[in-house]
């Protein structure tokens, strides 16, 4: 059972915040009551779990100025404002600051608990969401593998969250290796179709009367799966290759998806990887199925606009690597954090893996060098030029933030070990911990 939201009661009177206060705690709200705005403030702040209701006329601080303190510190809380007979121009005002209803003395205690509960149910609505905004930045096991800072990543992880909570069909596209697939886990974990089943077909993996049948059926009583489009029922089916799909599947999948209506009891996730130099999933798929299933879309963004993600992704790679090979992860170099940098990535994550992987495995050998992993997979790439491409300072401070990252690492959080191994003095280390942004809580 959802616990009592709050209802913070602001009022000068006391015989009225009383009243308020008994009438609200029938309704079951758990109440508090504060008898000026100074020390309602003293409580009230940005994720306060409830509403406010608050007389305007007050001595001191007024309602309105409680008010714009209130939406200055959160302007999704819902405050509901008490105006005298006939002061529509205070209660116009406070409409306008962003009160979220306002009554009118004397006011029918109905009509103020129909105001609270809608309120408390916005209230409820925005709480749950900041949650999970906060575990998918925290995170869920999916969203941990999501590694990254990056502006691009940042917006990736919110387009999740929101398309996930959205109950439409969704396209996915981008180049390949990028993680189109673990976002389609995403998109499920983080909805409300989590606990329901996630079937994935690869459209490019069966001949058209194999991919027809496992996604349409009918099936023979000898199968022990039921047709995609119905065991996905009420879940997500992802769709990878979407665009092997034939003309005739193209239209039978348009058919089942405008049988199901909105919202549509499967939702379907469709993930392009189109290869073909200047091809794009809208120029293969017919235009009502495309615009169907991309009125919600995500483009991943490719490696080498992730700027210093590549390093994090790197170091956690080889750190997990090294583990399973159970030998030391390689120290990378200034000039390889360049390179890292500066190479082109045309196989995005699913190649930085593979690199991680074999710069372990020649580590453990004693040979061999991340640049020259790096030049087997790019032999057209140049040596590196840190004064090209981007600042040399953006590349100076990316090898920085990467070098104190794996000390603190490798030493558990141990200020006085990183202090030691990097001959920083403890200021030094601090002030470069604030500015990369560098948590010792993370680390222990």
């Amino acid at each position: 059972m959802a616990q009592a939201m709050k209802i913070a009661i602001v009022d000068d009177e006391q015989d009225m915040r009383q009243s308020i206060s008994q009438w609200l705690a029938l309704s079951g709200y758990d109440t508090e009551t504060f008898a000026s705005a100074e020390d309602a403030l003293k409580v009230l702040g940005p994720d306060y779990p409830g509403i406010v209701i608050s007389d305007i006329k007050m001595p001191g601080m007024d309602g309105i100025q409680l008010l714009k303190k209130l939406m200055g510190a959160d302007s999704t809380l819902p405050v509901i404002m008490i105006t005298g007979h006939g002061d529509v121009p205070m209660a116009v005002e406070a409409m306008r600051v962003g009160a979220f209803d306002f009554l009118e003395k004397p006011f029918n205690p109905d009509r103020m608990s129909e105001l609270a509960k809608r309120a408390s149910n916005a209230r409820r609505l925005t709480l749950d969401n900041r949650a999970l905004r906060r575990e998918l930045s925290g995170g869920t096991q999916i969203m941990n593998k999501l590694i990254g800072a990056s502006p691009v990543m940042e917006r990736l992880r919110e387009d999740i969250l929101d398309l996930g909570q959205a109950d439409g069909h969704v396209l996915i596209d981008g180049e390949t290796g990028t993680g189109k697939t673990l976002v389609a886990h995403a998109l499920h974990a983080v909805g409300s179709r989590a606990g329901k089943k996630f079937v994935l077909v690869s459209c490019a993996a069966l001949e058209e009367d194999a991919l027809a049948k496992r996604l349409f059926g009918p099936m023979m009583p000898e199968d022990a799966q039921l047709p995609a489009i119905e065991e996905a029922r009420g879940g997500t089916l992802v769709l990878e290759d979407v665009e092997a799909l034939s003309d005739t599947l193209q239209a039978k999948l348009l058919s089942v998806m405008n049988e199901q209506g909105t919202p549509a009891e499967t939702r379907i996730v469709a993930i392009s990887n189109l290869q073909e130099a200047g091809k794009t999933s809208e120029d293969v798929l017919r235009p009502d199925l495309f615009y169907r299933l991309a009125a919600l879309r995500i483009t991943m963004p490719p490696l080498r606009q992730r700027g210093e993600d590549i390093l994090t992704l790197f170091t956690r790679l080889s750190e997990q690597f090294a583990e399973e090979y159970g030998c030391d992860a390689p120290q990378v170099s200034a000039q390889e954090a360049a390179q890292l940098l500066q190479a082109p990535w045309p196989g995005n994550v699913r190649q930085l893996i593979n690199i991680a992987e074999r710069a372990v495995l020649q580590s453990r050998r004693g040979s061999g060098t991340i640049a020259s992993l790096l030049m087997s997979d790019h032999e057209e790439m140049q040596p590196v030029m840190t004064t090209e491409g981007k600042p040399l300072k953006e590349y100076v401070e990316a090898f920085e933030r990467m070098l104190i990252d794996n000390t603190m690492r490798r030493h558990k959080g141990s200020i006085a070990s990183v202090m030691d191994e990097l001959c920083l003095p403890r200021r030094t280390l601090n002030e470069k911990m604030a500015k990369y942004g560098l948590q010792r809580s993370d680390y222990l």
